[in-house]
């Protein structure tokens, strides 16, 4: 696959939205996994009251489940994509790309999109477009800086 090919086009990789109980189960097993058990990030920190108002992503590998995220409107009216999650063993195969491109792909021109994104991978989320913005913070104890970018 070459760099300008959509990964969620891949034959091996497909994402679908988390929309009944069983796709919903595989993302929660997923960030449970990665968030709490292999970042040791507190529970109340990770499931915070918002998946009831979120859009679930579920990214699937070779037809076993692989990665998970979110997305959510503010208030403010900006869409927030957040809870990116990918299992160990899937990791470099293309699954945060395709996980990215789903999340972006039905958003209408001028929609404002943001991320908060650990400090150390600012520049993965810099190849879809998104820039800095202010200065860097905490979350769940750990380095993040406010990305976004227009449609």
């Amino acid at each position: 696959m070459n760099d300008q090919e959509n990964p969620s086009e891949s034959p091996a990789i497909r994402v679908e939205i988390a929309d009944t109980d069983s796709l919903f189960n595989h993302v929660f097993v997923i960030r449970t996994e990665v968030f709490v058990d292999e970042s040791n990030i507190d529970q109340e920190d990770e499931y915070d009251g918002f998946d009831h108002l979120s859009t679930h992503f579920l990214a699937w590998y070779d037809n076993n489940p692989a990665g998970a995220s979110r997305r959510r409107r503010l208030n403010n009216g900006a869409m927030r994509l957040e809870r990116f999650a990918v299992l160990a063993e899937y990791r470099g195969k293309g699954i945060g790309k395709a996980l990215v491109h789903a999340m972006l792909s039905d958003l209408p021109a001028g929609q404002r999109v943001v991320i908060h994104s650990l400090t150390e991978k600012v520049g993965y989320y810099e190849q879809f477009g998104f820039h800095a913005e202010g200065e860097e913070f905490e979350e769940a104890g750990i380095g993040h800086m406010k990305l976004s970018k227009m449609m």
